[in-house]
């Protein structure tokens, strides 16, 4: 079958080092667009092709006497993937960039409908390939029905959910004091951890469901820099820092906002959101990458010229855009930055779980941007096992989840397809 032969074929390029290759790139077709990837994936993405053209409009039995089984893939059956806060920014150009190949049907999880539909149009998208939908991750309630609502458009269209891309993101460098969400939780923290916390979660049961056998699923996270105070970025003040999550243990309430307990800071309290959103990538991929989900993040590099930075002052505008292409390098257009987030949604080569992808300069001030994205720890905070044993646990408890625990070892392969795929990834 069409999904058994793709398995066989990336058991066969994972197993001769082709996600491991991040050297020379060549362009192929990939879900109709033309994408760079390394020569070893190319071989891997033309069988996979061929495969796919070969197996349409095909039926087959299971079993001397079993009940026929359609097997036919009908070129309108489409992957699909939400990505929230796409109405804009780095969001909006991964969804037209994925929507673009006619393979993928986006769902845009956004606060504002008419600013989403608009981009769309304007793009001239074809409307059959993305669906506007209504989300406010500083909502709670708001989160729990768009799950509802996206779970049954997918069960009323027979489709299933391929990948989550947890996106938005909000930050008020002005503010003097702290904003909070409907739930009462401190507005950085609130939308961009819990919000995605819960929306994660809800959705992962559905990202498992659709995992075939060599077609992981996605959930992806998209970090920062800054959330690591031993980067470049991560050392300009205020640093990231979640403490002892006094804050955190306290509910993020009024009486303390900061998940370290501490004074109320704005730009701290992204930071610290980030490191919170590395945290639970981590989490997630220990819980559910045995389940066949592939749970990552990245930093796609630095949007200079972000939205995100719509609120600093007219002097940081100029001079940070200017910074970040003449010094350190690490500026791209947020063009680029959506194509490098819809490669990590679609891309054979971002397929290792718990991965932190970042795209890095040659050398500081010196050449270009990398051509493929490397896997990178990320901050020793993030990695302190206690710290984020607590964090997790206690944000299921204030979003009002049970999570799965860990689990300790990988489910026994039941077919030798999966026996294939377990060997390839153990040679990774």
């Amino acid at each position: 079958g069409l999904r058994e032969g793709i398995c066989v074929m990336e058991a066969a390029f994972v197993s001769a080092g082709g996600l491991g290759c991040a050297g020379v790139r060549t362009a192929v077709s990939l879900r109709g667009q033309t994408v760079p990837l390394s020569a070893a994936a190319a071989p891997f993405v033309r069988a996979r092709a061929a495969v796919a053209a070969a197996c349409r409009n095909v039926t087959r039995v299971q079993g001397a006497g079993a009940a026929q089984m359609s097997a036919t893939f009908r070129s309108e059956q489409k992957d699909v993937v939400v990505i929230t806060g796409s109405s804009s920014g780095l969001g909006l150009e991964a969804a037209k960039e994925l929507a673009a190949t006619g393979d993928w049907l986006v769902v845009m999880a956004v606060r504002s409908f008419a600013k989403a539909e608009k981009a769309m149009r304007e793009a001239n998208i074809n409307p059959e390939n993305y669906r506007v939908m209504s989300l406010d991750l500083a909502s709670l309630t708001s989160v729990r029905q768009f799950v509802d609502e996206l779970k049954s458009f997918l069960s009323r269209a027979r489709l299933d959910l391929n990948a989550l891309v947890c996106n938005a993101a909000v930050w008020y460098p002005k503010d003097k004091k702290p904003r909070f969400t409907a739930d009462g939780f401190e507005e950085h923290v609130g939308t961009n951890h819990l919000g995605h916390f819960l929306l994660a979660h809800l959705l992962v049961s559905d990202l498992h469901k659709s995992a075939k056998t060599g077609l992981s699923p996605r959930l992806v996270f998209i970090g920062t820099e800054t959330h690591n105070p031993d980067s470049i970025a991560g050392k300009v003040p205020p640093q990231a820092d979640l403490g002892q999550l006094q804050g955190l243990l306290k509910g993020l309430g009024e009486e303390a906002p900061m998940i370290d307990g501490k004074k109320f800071e704005p730009t701290k309290a992204y930071k610290d959101s980030k490191v919170c959103n590395a945290i639970t990538m981590k989490q997630m991929s220990d819980r559910y990458s045995p389940r066949g989900v592939v749970v990552s993040a990245l930093f796609p590099g630095c949007v200079a010229s972000s939205g995100l930075f719509r609120e600093k002052r007219g002097w940081f505008n100029s001079f940070f855009p200017w910074f970040q292409k003449n010094i350190t390098k690490q500026y791209v257009t947020t063009q680029e930055a959506g194509h490098r987030l819809a490669s990590v949604v679609a891309n054979p080569l971002y397929s290792t779980s718990g991965a932190y992808w970042k795209w890095n300069s040659l050398k500081l001030g010196v050449g270009k941007m990398d051509v493929v994205g490397t896997n990178i720890a990320i901050s020793q905070q993030a990695r302190d096992e206690k710290v984020a044993g607590v964090l997790y646990e206690k944000s299921a408890e204030l979003v009002g989840i049970n999570p799965t625990p860990k689990s300790k070892s990988l489910p026994e392969p039941a077919t030798e397809i999966e026996r294939q795929v377990r060997s390839a990834n153990a040679m990774r």
